[in-house]
């Protein structure tokens, strides 16, 4: 394989099926809890802009000082 290591296989076949790139199916696919539901995370919505920004500051979405909260959320869901 020319590819890193994938944590859960099936996941990552199921996101490249669903048109993910390889980067975002490997990355999701490598998570801490990969392939496991939980939905425990707070709804973008849910989030302050502040959380919003830092959490596109994490995974490097540029421009997200000019965006305001509504693009962050678009950018992030995105990304």
């Amino acid at each position: 394989m020319d590819r890193p290591s994938i944590q859960n296989e099936e996941q990552y076949e199921a996101l490249r099926d669903q048109g993910y790139s390889k980067e975002k199916a490997a990355r999701i696919a490598n998570t801490e809890n990969a392939g496991k539901k939980g939905g425990g995370s707070q709804k973008y919505e849910e989030r302050t802009k502040k959380e919003l920004y830092e959490q596109a500051q994490k995974v490097g979405i540029e421009g997200r000082s000019k965006m305001d909260k509504q693009e962050l959320i678009e950018a992030l869901r995105n990304h």
